[in-house]
């Protein structure tokens, strides 16, 4: 835990740090209000911090308001050092924003009470935010899968298709979906149709690009957002797909099972005003009629150009 002091006495400054020091912290010290207020507001400003109450330049209570002010997180645990221990004082200083106090002459066992209090708070704190974050990613994803959700790929499209509009860049769509997967629930069980699903997914992930998005679309349909991608490229890329997906045998626990799966792809090419549901129905038509002319093939949304695989 790294901690700032403020603290214009040079005689005080010195001994609070040596003692936080002794106590285990990283220590960063400033010495005055304008120096604390700077280092706080940084990027990668201490969680914790003793600000004495009466400094030049900015005192701690002008100090903790604003740092109160900003909405940016983490929050920061503040301690005030005070001389001053009227009622009137301490509600001030709490008012401010200040998470705790400490009367000058400060007790150095006090002290140390009450930083550990706080650093135990911001434990729970960085605890809190990572659960609360781990429910943000849960709730994005397909629990089977791991893949994002239909909500989330459908608005990754839309996102991706502003940005591509606004740049000037080209953005292919690919709806894939698996060849005859009733047959596979219904012959070796859903247990079975699970882990192809799964290994499909990782199949595909394994073959796009870093900073194309996936995303199950619904049952063993998927969509792929490939931003850059024009319509030759973004077809280029289904091929790649079907034949990461048809080009090794699956195993499962009844053994080896040949899976397959036929693509339709579109794109909004450079220049051209889309619609992100125009897309995926032009995708999902082309797709349909790739099944239509006897699956494991890509077909582009025109219809027209390679797509015909045995």
């Amino acid at each position: 835990m790294r901690i700032l002091i403020a603290e214009d006495d040079a005689v005080s400054r010195r001994l609070l740090q040596a003692m936080l020091v002794k106590w285990g912290y990283e220590v960063q010290v400033t010495r005055n209000g304008t120096e604390a207020l700077q280092a706080l507001q940084a990027e990668d400003a201490p969680g914790l911090a003793v600000l004495d109450w009466m400094m030049p330049e900015m005192d701690g209570i002008e100090v903790c308001r604003h740092i109160r002010q900003r909405s940016a997180s983490p929050y920061i645990y503040v301690i005030m050092l005070t001389t001053r221990n009227r009622r009137e004082d301490i509600i001030e200083g709490m008012d401010a924003g200040a998470d705790d106090y400490v009367i000058k002459p400060f007790d150095a066992h006090e002290l140390q009470v009450r930083v550990r209090a706080g650093v135990r708070i911001l434990d729970l704190q960085a605890a809190l935010l990572a659960a609360q974050e781990e429910l943000r990613i849960q709730a994005a994803k397909d629990s089977l899968t791991g893949l994002w959700n239909h909500a989330v790929i459908v608005g990754t499209l839309q996102r991706e298709l502003e940005r591509a509009q606004r740049e000037g860049k080209p953005l292919g769509v690919i709806m894939a979906d698996l060849d005859h997967y009733k047959r596979v629930n219904d012959t070796y069980g859903h247990v079975a149709g699970d882990l192809v699903l799964c290994e499909v997914a990782n199949r595909i992930r394994s073959t796009v690009r870093p900073y194309d998005a996936v995303g199950r679309y619904g049952g063993e349909e998927f969509l792929i957002v490939a931003p850059g991608c024009d319509s030759g490229e973004a077809f280029r890329l289904g091929e790649r797909i079907r034949e990461t997906i048809s080009g090794q045998v699956f195993s499962i626990s009844d053994g080896l099972l040949s899976v397959t799966m036929s693509l339709g792809t579109a794109a909004c090419d450079e220049g051209r005003s889309c619609d992100a549901s125009a897309l995926i129905r032009a995708a999902d038509t082309a797709l349909y009629q790739a099944k239509a002319e006897g699956r494991n093939r890509v077909m582009p949304a025109n219809g027209s150009g390679p797509g015909k695989h045995a």
